[in-house]
């Protein structure tokens, strides 16, 4: 796995799945992982990674215009984590694999998400999102001891590329106008 992206919701997979632009996918956790989220938001009854094919990293990184920078970022990514390159690469082919045909850009995937997570808060109410790099799943890596930081979907519509900072739990509210 390379970027993954985890949704903790009050609503169930179907109408998490009924809200996805095109392209994004959700999938629920296995049950290991779900446990570790669930402590940040008890009042979830649905936990599942968001994909644009077999991973998030479209989200994050530039996959069609310029593979070589994303796939260096990936690299160090997985070298601060202590990956060693016998890791790595099969890491980095399988990355490849779920690259995207006819993929489109960067922006497009976080102008997607961003508007998925304002519509989701509007008929769902607060709702966890996690971000992080893996290649194991939370259990390898799970997140740290810093409380979620709240962030109103304004803020995520304002800042589609910058909400969702990396290894912190983030809870996005609406807030009433």
């Amino acid at each position: 796995m390379c970027h993954a992206l985890y949704a903790a919701s009050p609503l169930t997979l179907s109408e998490v799945r009924s809200m996805l632009p095109r392209g994004i996918a959700a999938d629920l956790l296995p049950p290991a992982d779900a446990a570790i989220l669930r402590p940040h938001f008890s009042t979830a009854v649905t936990f599942a990674r968001l994909l644009v094919g077999p991973c998030a990293c479209a989200f994050f990184l530039d996959r069609g215009h310029n593979p070589r920078a994303a796939e260096s970022e990936l690299r160090r990514q997985w070298s601060r984590l202590g990956l060693t390159r016998a890791e790595i690469l099969p890491a980095l082919e399988s990355h490849r694999r779920g690259a995207p045909v006819r993929g489109e850009p960067l922006a497009h995937w976080q102008h997607a998400l961003a508007g998925f997570v304002a519509e989701h808060a509007r008929n769902a109410g607060p709702t966890l999102f996690y971000r992080h790099v893996t290649t194991t799943g939370l259990a390898g890596r799970p997140p740290g001891e810093h409380g979620p930081v709240v962030l109103p979907v304004a803020r995520v519509l304002a800042d589609p590329a910058g909400w969702l900072e990396h290894d912190r739990l983030t809870i996005v509210v609406r807030v009433a106008a």
